[in-house]
């Protein structure tokens, strides 16, 4: 039976990373990262947050993809992301009490900016260019009519998707 160690999350740093040196030369970026689970208040009927809160550990790849290089250069506190990551246990026994100690960590396979540069960077280069990240999407002006109380699990209407700029959503474009 083949397995699976695969976490896909959006969410936000909770901190800015902490670059590391390891004896084999390599760096590690070690952040936290948050993501929210919604869910429905049985007793008010309302939708409420509930953070969860996780260790992510990236690494610079004997591959050449360095991806601590990138999270320590274009992320901090506060910006979203996409991540892609395999889990790892780290144990550890405690100096003060003498137990082992264990803790679920996340190692980044995977990334992805969701939010646009700040550094003043042309859009089309850069590694989020590099990493497939998505184009904003403009969203219709004026007032957008929601679902008037009704809860069918979902609270926004999903976006609309645009052409590429300079395309025109033309069929006799396509390049195959």
């Amino acid at each position: 039976m083949a397995n699976l160690n695969k976490v896909l999350l959006i969410g936000r740093l909770t901190r800015d990373p902490e670059m590391t040196s390891l004896a084999n030369g390599g760096r590690v970026a070690n952040f936290g990262f948050a993501v929210n689970n919604r869910k429905k208040n049985q007793s008010t009927g309302q939708w409420e947050e509930e953070p969860v809160f996780l260790e992510v550990a990236a690494f610079n790849r004997d591959t050449g993809r360095k991806l601590a290089d990138l999270v320590e250069q274009y992320l901090k506190k506060g910006h979203q992301a996409y991540l892609e990551c395999s889990l790892k246990m780290d144990s550890w026994v405690d100096k003060d009490s003498g137990q082992k100690r264990t803790k679920l960590k996340l190692v980044l396979n995977e990334l992805q900016f969701l939010e646009p540069r700040t550094d003043g960077g042309n859009a089309e280069g850069g590694p989020r260019a590099a990493r497939g990240a998505a184009a904003p999407v403009r969203r219709p002006e004026g007032n957008v009519p929601r679902n008037n109380g009704a809860s069918d699990g979902y609270e926004e209407e999903p976006e609309a998707m645009e052409p590429p700029p300079g395309r025109g959503g033309q069929e006799d474009d396509i390049p195959f």
